[in-house]
């Protein structure tokens, strides 16, 4: 009887389809790529601004990416408790991603408007979820997507203010 409740105990019964389940991983290991590669974006931009803005922008962009790099784990681990791994490598996330790499380093406020775009094409991925995740009544993951497009609609609302005249 033990051996049977030990077995039983493996598979996940909490209220979603492994289908559903497997729908929703899909979606979410695309926004933990888009939100690496948004992290690592960032990062590399605060080692590199140079000019006039640099104080405000290094500053600026140590904050956005601790926030990013925060935000990965809680995605990871919604994966993981969903029951499917969570893709860590940068082969998984260069497939998965929907942002386009900066091969060289801009300027300034060329930096701000790839992290713009960055920022626009993650909430993008979040807010594609939805449907999925709103058909299966996933309120946790509703609830991630929710706080992850505030996030990043504010961020690029206060990025995009910087490039205007």
């Amino acid at each position: 009887m033990e051996i049977n409740v030990l077995k039983t105990s493996h598979n996940i019964n909490i209220g979603l389809t492994e289908s559903q389940r497997e729908d929703i991983c899909d979606g979410l290991s695309h926004l933990l790529a888009d939100s690496y590669t948004l992290y690592l974006m960032t990062h590399n931009f605060h080692w590199n601004v140079t000019g006039p803005m640099f104080n405000t922008l290094h500053l600026m962009f140590m904050e956005q990416y601790t926030e990013q790099w925060n935000a990965l784990d809680v995605i990871a681990e919604r994966i993981r408790a969903l029951g499917f791994p969570a893709p860590g490598t940068y082969a998984e996330f260069a497939k998965l991603t929907s942002i386009k790499e900066v091969g060289d380093t801009p300027k300034a406020l060329k930096m701000v408007g790839h992290l713009v775009n960055a920022q626009e094409a993650t909430a993008r991925t979040a807010r594609k979820l939805f449907p999925i995740v709103h058909e299966a009544q996933d309120e946790p993951t509703a609830d991630l997507l929710t706080q992850r497009i505030e996030v990043h609609e504010k961020t690029a609302w206060m990025l995009r203010s910087l490039l205007e005249d």
